[in-house]
């Protein structure tokens, strides 16, 4: 059973929300599903999302402890046009992805400013067929609620709701701690055990003399820093390490390095901060969510000063659990001070080590199951059938997004194994040429046909490009085709591609460009320096582009094929792919201008149906009709590479 499942997440202040959602995500795509994480808040870089599809929402913030104040990246108050567009671009991605599970995090227990698009998105879900699986995703401990709020999320959680996972271990914290629970509510409630973002190694190194110092990914840390700096004035028997999130702006980073005393070092934080935490002789620090997961983790002995900014009561209350554990000492914020901190330090180091709790720390693993286990219940049904005809204005309404800001799409084709003339190749080049839309043909050199060099000979809009050596399989029994995969040593894979390209070239000469498409858009990436150097000058492949070059080449790629290859062939769900296209739109617009990935069509020529046919037609009738559609040569992208936006995730299969 292979899931699609969404995740929609918007960090406001730190990154705990957002490394929770990303570490289920890539527990669910661990597990074989297709996992998409829709985030609105600020880029965090220490977040890690491999193997999973990423979309970016235009991000807001806050500062502070204002979570009724909404600020774009600049700091200014978010306008409701960017608050249209990050609903606009949430029910895209949903309508696009056909999701199997729908998980909000945090709503609705919280997040109540971000209620609209929230409430649009789950009403989207409810009136779907087949409804999705709805799951609301939690921490351990809330805010404390104000009493008309838990009645309206009560309802909120009655009325679309199949689940609450909650992300901790009720030995350690119930949820009835922190918020009221009802029958109705505890009917839904699956505690899951904590979600590790780094699982820990069987064993924990030996203790060093370094005391640690962090404070999440924002600003609020400040406060603590300072006194940990004055504090290491008051303790110079040990090394003091300050880890400064992200969300500390340059110039309050550079005030703290230059304050420090010299057996203090302070720096950003750092990916390998797990390690160097299990190592330590102490940790000082606030008390997030993942703060504690890497204490119960590590038992490294803790100094807790927890965040209470603003009436904030979680951190407090999960401090308070810690020590009552003797899991840690705790410094009140309003208490803190160097004096005090440095106080609560010689008390730690002087203690017995915590004790080892049985804590339940496989959250993200449980998850999955939990869920896997729902669905099997409840056996959802999928449609029979799709509807012959797609309905356009959503992408329609992409595209005049786009123009309102006096922006284009760039759009460009890829046709993908072409080995001689056809009457295929006949209806390809004249739907190209009736669109004006340059098509580039991914050749196969060991199988040219003398007719197809003569057929493309004088078709200016068609542009040969390298589609590998033979399109033969190289790959091991049991796994996906490939023909320049990692199962191949990489001088033998450089000298084919070599082969290929002089075979090419001997048979369409300036005409080709040479790029390089492998086959089923799978290869071994470390073969991009050699084919830089035997005269290749750019890369294309299915779905995201990592950047402008790889290893010097030219990165184009394609991201929506209409063909349905796991179903076998035929037309892809219609709908689905007039989705995605606008997703692709709207996230497109989302980017800066210079950084806009030409949006990329994949066909294929000799294996297309008649439905796949019309629905490319279709295509490109829909976007001729739109004049901010521009279709660049091929020729110019590869030449002069545009600066690529990272487009979050592939829109249909892409194999070739």
């Amino acid at each position: 059973m292979t899931l699609r499942i969404l995740i929609a997440v918007t960090h406001l202040l730190g990154a705990g929300h957002l490394r929770r959602a990303a570490s289920l995500a890539r527990a669910f795509a661990a597990e074989g599903h297709e996992a998409t994480l829709v985030t609105g808040g600020m880029p965090m870089r220490l977040v890690p999302t491999d193997g999973i599809r990423l979309v970016r929402l235009p991000p807001v913030r806050i500062e502070g402890t204002e979570f009724c104040t909404l600020l774009d990246e600049a700091g200014r108050p978010v306008a409701a046009d960017r608050m249209a567009q990050r609903r606009a671009m949430l029910l895209a991605a949903f309508r696009s992805l056909h999701p199997d599970v729908l998980i909000t995090e945090l709503f609705p227990f919280g997040r109540r400013v971000l209620a609209d698009e929230f409430l649009a998105l789950l009403e989207a879900a409810r009136t779907r067929v087949p409804r999705p699986l709805v799951v609301a995703s939690l921490r351990d401990i809330l805010a404390t609620p104000k009493k008309e709020r838990v009645a309206e999320t009560h309802q909120r959680v009655a009325a679309f709701y199949d689940v609450v996972l909650v992300h901790g271990d009720p030995r350690i914290v119930p949820l009835e701690r922190s918020w009221p629970v009802d029958m109705g509510l505890r009917d839904r409630l699956r505690y899951t055990g904590y979600v590790d973002d780094a699982p820990g190694g069987a064993s924990l190194p030996p203790r060093g003399d370094e005391i640690i110092v962090s404070g999440g990914s924002s600003a609020a840390s400040l406060p603590l820093f300072h006194a940990a700096i004055e504090a290491a004035r008051l303790e110079p028997r040990h090394p003091w390490r300050i880890l400064v999130g992200e969300g500390v702006s340059a110039e309050a980073y550079g005030r703290l390095v230059a304050a420090a005393p010299l057996h203090a070092l302070v720096e950003r934080a750092r990916s390998d901060f797990r390690p160097l935490l299990a190592a330590a002789r102490l940790s000082i620090s606030q008390l997030g969510y993942n703060t504690a997961v890497d204490l119960l983790r590590t038992r490294t002995p803790a100094v807790i000063v927890p965040f209470e900014g603003g009436h904030e009561t979680e951190q407090r209350q999960r401090a308070e659990r810690f020590a009552a554990l003797g899991l840690a000492g705790v410094v009140p914020e309003e208490a803190l001070s160097a004096q005090a901190l440095a106080e609560a330090v010689r008390s730690a180091l002087a203690a017995p080590p915590p004790p080892v709790l049985d804590a339940s720390l496989d959250g993200a693993r449980r998850s999955v199951a939990i869920i896997q286990d729902l669905l099997r219940a409840k056996t959802p049904v999928r449609p029979a059938s799709h509807p012959a005809k797609p309905d356009w204005s959503g992408l329609d309404d992409m595209l005049r997004r786009l123009a309102d800001q006096e922006r284009s799409l760039l759009f460009w084709w890829r046709d993908d194994d072409a080995v001689a003339h056809t009457p295929a190749l006949d209806r390809l080049l004249a739907l190209a040429k009736r669109f004006g839309a340059p098509v580039a043909l991914a050749v196969v050199p060991a199988w040219i046909e003398r007719s197809l060099v003569e057929r493309l000979a004088p078709e200016r809009s068609a542009h040969p490009l390298v589609h590998g050596l033979a399109h033969a399989n190289h790959a091991p029994a049991g796994e996906k085709k490939a023909e320049f995969g990692p199962h191949r040593p990489l001088p033998e894979m450089a000298v084919d591609a070599e082969r290929a390209l002089a075979l090419a070239r001997a048979a369409f000469g300036e005409k080709l460009l040479p790029v390089f498409v492998p086959p089923w858009n799978r290869f071994d990436r470390a073969l991009a320096p050699a084919l830089a150097e035997r005269g290749y000058r750019g890369l294309s492949t299915f779905g995201r582009a990592q950047g402008q070059t790889t290893a010097g080449l030219a990165v184009v790629n394609t991201h929506l094929d209409p063909i349905d290859w796991r179903g076998g062939g035929g037309l892809a769900d219609g709908q689905r792919l007039v989705d995605s296209l606008a997703l692709a739109v709207a996230e497109r617009s989302a980017a800066p201008a210079a950084q806009q990935e030409p949006l990329g069509l994949l066909t294929h020529h000799l294996v297309q149906d008649e439905a796949v046919w019309r629905f490319c037609e279709d295509l490109l009738e829909r976007l001729s009709a739109h004049p901010n559609v521009r279709y660049p040569l091929p020729e110019t992208l590869f030449r002069c590479p545009l600066e690529q936006a990272r487009l979050n995730g592939t829109l249909g299969d892409g194999l070739s």
